[in-house]
């Protein structure tokens, strides 16, 4: 009798710790989306002090093969480039799916970007996937920051 009430109470708490995890990844998860959006609009708004702090401090970006920014410094320097020339807008945002493990969430997305030149041409659109790391970092905004972040252009 004894051997069955500590597989009751073992197979009752192994429950309890995995809706217990799972709630918590839920929560997580939305704080990734909720962190996403409010950096797609931070974008949008060419918003560099609050894109600054959605990325962490050691951020290393993969923006395509040969573009490697590392340190938050370096793409920033690179995004205000950009903003100079165009203007963003995010018209896709699938994400395929988060990995959260404890402090630390990875998401993979497709995406597409609509750029328009700010001195007069035709606007174009980058297709992609993108695999961003994110760690809970207290000075954003959001409770997290990008630390690694890797684009894969479309081929289409």
């Amino acid at each position: 009798m004894k051997t069955f009430i500590f597989a009751v109470f073992t197979v009752f708490f192994a429950l309890c710790a995995s809706v217990r995890t799972n709630a918590q990844n839920d929560k997580i998860r939305k704080e990734i989306l909720q962190h996403g959006a409010t950096i797609r609009k931070a974008f949008a708004e060419e918003d560099l002090e609050k894109i600054k702090a959605l990325h962490h401090p050691e951020v290393i970006k993969a923006l395509n093969y040969n573009d490697l920014k590392i340190g938050r410094a370096a793409v920033m320097e690179g995004l205000v480039g950009f903003f100079k020339d165009f203007t963003v807008e995010f018209v896709k945002n699938e994400i395929e799916n988060i990995l959260i493990k404890d402090n630390l969430a990875i998401e993979q997305t497709k995406f597409a970007i609509k750029g328009t030149p700010k001195k007069g041409g035709k606007p174009f659109i980058f297709k992609g996937r993108t695999l961003v790391t994110y760690v809970r970092y207290a000075k954003s905004p959001t409770g997290w920051a990008t630390i690694r972040e890797m684009i894969q252009p479309a081929t289409e």
